[in-house]
């Protein structure tokens, strides 16, 4: 169990990796953060008393998102001077926070109970890339089923504009145009029609709901104005036009899903991203026997694929693995890619051909 100072310390743990992704701003503010807080707030004490694991609970992200919230709506302008870079120096830093906390007490103190929850579209790059594969295997129609959807931003993937290495794909007047800095092989160049995309989420976000909205803008960081642009366009999207998105287990989902009737001449895919360690033993096991099932009963008419961007945390990159039925051929490397879709990184056949393993660290080895 931790105490105040590995509590404290988790604020620079935390400002360090935001040092790596060039986010000064939210590095400021998170070394802010574990200078000032003190128990003469309901924040500070319940920070300082957290009995968890700090860096694993994404406690100081789930405060610097709470504040960063608030200097979206403009409720403070004490905390807007410093998300806006207006103030950079520490000693006055640590005086407006350590106030903005007093005064916005009850307000920051419910974003303390739930880990940051994001959804960035710009992953369906990596997304997109296996689903190339997927495309230029069998040709046909792709009906997506995605778990850990959270806002089912990336259930608008057939409704994104993609340039990925020069190959184009999407509606060329989508809203929304994903171009990552492409590296290596380009994908297939191959046309992809999304019939149907439907996802689930054990607690998905309503971004109908501007409460909800407004918390899930609040978890990008302010350094990251292109990712807050195109999380605003996404949420545009979505309320114009809403995605079949329900609350379920993701286990239970997937096998009421795959067994439903699959229309002759579509591909169904199983699609996820950075979800897989969130899901139980138990459940990763049920969605492999359920997808081994679906796959032994697959047929040139009516195939079915998994295309997974998942982290792999020892070489701090992710990797975009897929697998396609009917075949006997294990799940295939076709792709790496930064975790928010900044860059893919094509990869050349003959591919590495393995299950996705998760690795040692901070979460369970499969």
């Amino acid at each position: 169990m931790a105490g105040e100072n590995e509590n404290r310390a988790a604020f620079e743990v935390q400002a360090g990796y935001c040092d790596a992704m060039d986010a000064p701003v939210t590095a400021r503010v998170s070394r802010a953060l574990g200078r000032v807080l003190m128990r003469d707030t309901r924040v500070g004490c319940r920070v300082l008393d957290w009995a968890g694991e700090p860096v694993a609970d994404a406690l100081v992200l789930r405060l610097v998102g709470g504040l960063h919230a608030l200097h979206r709506s403009g409720g403070d302008d004490d905390v807007s001077r410093v998300f806006s870079g207006e103030v950079g120096d520490a000693a006055r830093v640590d005086r407006l926070l350590a106030g903005v906390v007093a005064r916005n007490d009850e307000t920051l103190l419910p974003w303390l109970d739930g880990p940051p929850q994001t959804n960035e579209a710009a992953r369906s790059a990596g997304l997109m890339t296996g689903l190339l594969h997927v495309a230029g295997r069998f040709g046909l129609c792709i009906e997506v089923l995605e778990i850990g959807s959270s806002a089912g931003l990336n259930l608008l993937i057939g409704r994104m504009a993609f340039d990925l290495g020069g190959v184009r794909v999407g509606p060329a007047g989508s809203p929304l145009l994903i171009a990552p800095e492409w590296r290596g092989a380009p994908p297939p160049a191959v046309e992809v029609t999304v019939t149907q995309a439907r996802g689930v989420d054990i607690a998905p976000v309503d971004v109908a709901d501007p409460e909800a909205a407004a918390r899930l803008q609040g978890y990008v960081w302010v350094d990251a104005g292109e990712r807050q642009a195109r999380l605003d366009t996404a949420i545009a999207m979505v309320r114009a036009q809403p995605v079949d998105l329900m609350r379920g287990d993701a286990a239970d989902w997937v096998e009421a899903r795959l067994a439903e009737p699959q229309p002759a001449g579509v591909t169904r895919v199983l699609m996820h991203s950075v979800v897989w360690q969130y899901v139980s033993p138990e459940g990763r096991a049920r969605i492999r026997a359920a997808m081994a099932a679906a796959g032994a009963r697959a047929t040139a008419e009516r195939p079915v694929a998994w295309v997974m961007m998942e982290p792999n945390r020892d070489l701090h990159r992710h990797e975009v693995r897929v697998q396609c039925w009917p075949g006997e051929q294990p799940m295939a490397l076709v792709a790496l890619t930064h975790a928010h879709g900044a860059w893919v990184e094509g990869l050349t056949p003959p591919y590495e051909t393995r299950d996705y393993v998760m690795r040692r660290g901070a979460y369970e080895r499969d």
